[in-house]
């Protein structure tokens, strides 16, 4: 699978972790920053990143930054995008299977390097439904 991945400075070192967990398992990862841990402006890489999703570079993206909740609310901006923020693996199966997100969101901060690995997996192993109910549901979003 194609994977987008993106951070600011808060979300880093989960990003570099992901990342690498990733490769290992085969995915191909296009990293679209940040670089380091200088402070930095989470919107000028989560939305490249929910982009390429959007746009069909990429299967699926994963945002990341100190909560979750800015790079969240960035990649919902992004037209085609349903991002969902998950701290635990119950919403990142849920999501996926109820509203097909397309990109995962979680806060470096508030979620600890081998629980983020359970979510990604999660996200990432889980189809969406299909059930009519969810679709209708997600053309409404998309309205």
């Amino acid at each position: 699978m194609k994977l987008s991945i993106a951070s600011d400075h808060g979300g880093f070192a989960l990003k570099e972790a992901v990342k690498k967990h990733l490769r290992e398992q085969g995915h191909e990862v296009q990293d679209f920053g940040t670089n380091d841990l200088s402070s930095c402006d989470y919107p000028d890489f989560a939305k490249p990143a929910a982009q390429a999703v959007a746009d069909g570079v990429c299967d699926k993206g994963i945002v990341i930054c100190t909560t979750g909740i800015g790079v969240s609310i960035c990649a919902n901006k992004v037209k085609g995008v349903r991002c969902a923020l998950c701290h635990e693996t119950s919403t990142a199966r849920l999501t996926r299977l109820h509203n097909d997100a397309n990109v995962l969101a979680m806060g470096a901060g508030m979620t600890g390097e081998l629980l983020a690995m359970e979510i990604v997996d999660t996200f990432l192993g889980t189809e969406f439904s299909g059930e009519e109910r969810h679709m209708r549901r997600i053309q409404k979003i998309e309205g």
